[in-house]
């Protein structure tokens, strides 16, 4: 009988995981070699953090546009040789990022990046889903693949941290580029040549429908990530992208229903499971934005340096990893989906409130140590489950569209997440300033005592009269400046805390939620 395997002959079955999973990984280069220093790589490239932000935006939101036609790329050409040279590429465009400073090429750079990413995706984990014959290998399986990926920003944090106090930003990229060889040797070493899928001419991919998505997609991105710098609706750049993405978002909705063989299949939002599973994604990635209002107090507010930073964003994914071991274990043991999302959202609602009372001028490591692992067990234990929840519910024939609508969960969450905390960062920041500031400019004899006593200081130094009043009064409203954050902190997990209790009551409300999710039996498409 012939062997139809892509696979040599002679390759284990434990080794066949294990490149299958190296392979799957450069999704986390990727997507975290620059959000990993966010600082260095904005001033590396001479541009602001939104603008880096956004060209995140436009890795991902490339990604969740390319993946619809992904699959016509895949039949067309056989396996190995697609996936070798898909690889060689993208080792190609990292290294090719490390020559260039101009944002506007590196943004072209970041969307051939997301469309490569997006490439090899559904054909690596098909063949992944293959090798697992019963609920709990694939359980075991995609809690390690999604666990990687969970653990990316920290782990290659920490590595940029390293490589910035030894070598050149430069030599992090030759080293993430390097690795793409690695997966070409790989591939090449253990992959037969011949084909998998039935052949399909590529004049049938729907260019219209790709390009009006991903216009619809970056246009929206463009959207929330100005919209607070430019002003909202003050600006005509806003408004333009906002109309452009919603006429190209609507004009796409229209023709994939009006087609017979639509890219997208809107029926699948007929199942209640994938409607509920995007928007628990959606609320989840805005609850666990708010954690860079933490990193940010660690820099900003109590001058820990980006080694310390990176360190303890080691404890951070300890609780990651022990999220994924509950929630695998609790997913063998068939334990109701409720239960699970319930849990999972208490400890995040759990870390907010707890954290709301750490935002002082200065704390211990000791003290955030707990509520900082239980964030990562809370993100952990939802991660998996979540993206199960909402792929496995729906039909075989619709697995792609699924996977689609839970990957836009993601990518609308931590978009629309990002907006929300650097709008009400901003809001709150002036509002608290502008009271805190009254105490200072006003009739005050404390605050008029401590710039007389902070000027004199400067006055012992050498400085004259009227320069040691200017820096006492800078010094002052710095120091207000950061109470008015520490504030607007609070305030922020304050109100996110009380909405996770609101969600919470609602899921434990909720009876559309399955007890249990079929996993081998739909041969799940994973998001």
């Amino acid at each position: 009988m012939e062997d139809k395997s892509i696979f040599k002959s002679w390759v284990p079955r434990w080794a066949i995981i294990i490149i299958l999973f190296v392979c799957l990984l450069h999704s986390m280069i990727l997507l975290g070699v620059y959000t990993s220093n966010v600082t260095y790589a904005a001033s590396f490239l001479d541009i602001e953090p939104e603008d880096l932000q956004f060209a995140m935006c436009v890795t991902y939101g490339t990604l969740l546009a390319t993946i619809l036609i992904e699959s016509r790329f895949s039949s067309f050409f056989p396996a190995k040789n697609y996936l070798m040279a898909v690889y060689s590429l993208i080792g190609i465009t990292i290294v090719s990022s490390a020559y260039i400073t101009n944002f506007s090429l590196f943004l072209i750079l970041r969307i051939a990046e997301g469309i490569l990413m997006a490439l090899p995706v559904i054909t690596i984990r098909q063949l992944l889903i293959e090798q697992f014959n019963s609920k709990n290998a694939i359980i075991i399986g995609f809690s390690f693949y999604y666990g990687s990926l969970l653990l990316s920003t920290p782990f290659i944090m920490n590595i940029a941290v390293w490589f910035l106090d030894h070598y050149d930003w430069k030599y992090m990229l030759y080293v993430s580029g390097g690795l793409q060889v690695l997966n070409v040797f790989l591939i090449l070493v253990t992959f037969r040549g011949h084909r998998i899928t039935k052949k399909i001419p590529l004049y049938q991919i729907d260019w219209m429908s790709y390009f009006l998505v991903l216009t619809a997609i970056l246009c929206g991105a463009y959207f929330f990530v100005y919209a607070e710098k430019k002003y909202w609706f003050d600006s005509s750049q806003m408004v333009l992208a906002l109309m452009i993405a919603l006429i190209t978002g609507g004009l796409f909705i229209f023709k994939e229903l009006l087609v017979k063989r639509p890219t997208f299949d809107f029926e699948v939002f007929k199942y209640a499971n994938l409607r509920i599973g995007f928007l628990l994604f959606f609320l989840f990635y805005i609850s666990r934005a708010t954690l860079s209002l933490c990193h940010s107090a660690m820099f900003s507010i109590w001058n820990w340096d980006p080694s310390r930073v990176a360190g303890v964003q080691y404890i951070n994914g300890l609780g990651n990893v022990i999220g994924l071991v509950l929630a695998a274990f609790f997913l063998m043991k068939s334990v109701s989906t409720k239960i699970i999302f319930m849990i999972g959202f208490t400890l995040i609602a759990i870390f907010h409130f707890w954290f709301t009372f750490l935002f002082v001028p200065d704390v211990a490591l000791s003290d955030i140590i707990v509520p900082y692992i239980l964030q990562g067990i809370g993100v952990g234990f939802l991660f998996v489950p979540l993206i199960l929840f909402t792929t496995s519910s729906v039909p075989a024939n619709m697995a792609v569209s699924s996977g689609i609508v839970g990957v836009s969960g993601r990518f609308w969450g931590s978009t629309i997440g990002f907006c929300v905390m650097q709008n009400a960062t901003v809001f709150l920041n002036k509002k608290h300033f502008f009271k805190l500031s009254q105490f200072v400019t006003g009739e005050n004899p404390e605050a008029q005592q401590t710039i007389a006593s902070t000027a004199q200081s400067f006055m012992a130094k050498g400085y004259s009269a009227d320069n040691a009043n200017t820096l006492a009064l800078k010094k002052v409203f710095g120091t207000v400046a950061k109470q008015a954050t520490l504030l607007a902190d609070m305030e922020i997990y304050t109100i996110v805390g009380y909405g996770l209790v609101v969600l919470i009551i609602l899921i434990a409300c909720n009876q559309h939620l399955r007890q249990t999710m079929t996993l081998v039996k739909s041969k799940i498409w994973i998001g």
